[in-house]
């Protein structure tokens, strides 16, 4: 879906920068580095990750050796990689940041407000600065979002697959949606073949989650217009886009 559809999208709106979660590329868990290669050839200018980000391995092997791929900031234990990245896009610095959230996640991480204002009191201000806060809950997402409104241009939301229609700007110019949705299969479930994952969380059996190889597809993402001398967000809205 990305490599067939991205470009069109990237040029019917005049997209000047486009970012993926790309934690779920590679077989539904984690990125493996010809997927990263992959995504950016597609198109993409930046990845972020979040919950599967170590699902893996060869991930700590590849992060420091390439420059468009962000792991979540406010990780406990040590880890490879960079949790936030400034990027020069035509002459405007863009900052992309990758956080997790705490509320019903099993990873254990460091409060993510806190996190990004601690790294943020150290950091080179950006014009513009998006943050992918990768969490569970709707209500810690809102919550960030207003705590962070006119702190960041935007904080979009991934990670439960399934696209939200919350997309608003914040009283101070912070874009905002709880979840930008999934790319991938449609007819399914989380992107997997509908029937297994029927058969593990309804049935109790013990079986693998399976991703067919035909389908239709579904592409979801969000367009944010923002003002590089302000950094606010001008306009926000999304795109869902199933195949026929």
């Amino acid at each position: 879906m990305v490599k067939e559809h991205l470009p069109e999208i990237v040029d019917k709106y005049n997209i000047d920068f486009v970012i993926a979660n790309g934690e779920n590329a590679s077989h539904g868990k984690g990125l493996l580095r010809h997927h990263y290669f992959e995504l950016i050839e597609s198109g993409v200018d930046v990845i972020t990750l979040g919950n599967h980000y170590d699902s893996k391995k060869d991930l700590r092997g590849y992060i420091d050796r390439v420059d468009r791929l962000i792991r979540p900031l406010n990780l406990i234990s040590s880890y490879p990689g960079e949790g936030s990245v400034l990027f020069d896009v035509n002459g405007v610095s863009i900052r992309v940041t990758n956080l997790l959230g705490s509320a019903f996640m099993k990873e254990e991480v460091n409060n993510p407000y806190y996190s990004l204002l601690d790294y943020l009191s150290d950091s080179e201000d950006a014009q513009i600065h998006i943050v992918d806060f990768h969490a569970e809950a709707t209500g810690e997402k809102i919550c960030f979002a207003y705590a962070m409104d006119g702190k960041v241009s935007a904080v979009i939301g991934t990670h439960t697959h399934v696209q939200t229609r919350d997309y608003r700007i914040l009283e101070n110019g912070t874009a905002f949606i709880s979840d930008v949705g999934m790319t991938g299969l449609y007819d399914g479930a989380l992107g997997f073949n509908k029937d297994t994952v029927v058969s593990k969380l309804m049935y109790g059996n013990n079986v693998k989650f399976d991703i067919p190889t035909e389908g239709k597809g579904l592409i979801s993402a969000v367009v944010i217009d923002i003002d590089e001398l302000t950094g606010k967000t001008k306009e926000i809205f999304p795109i869902y886009n199933v195949e026929k």
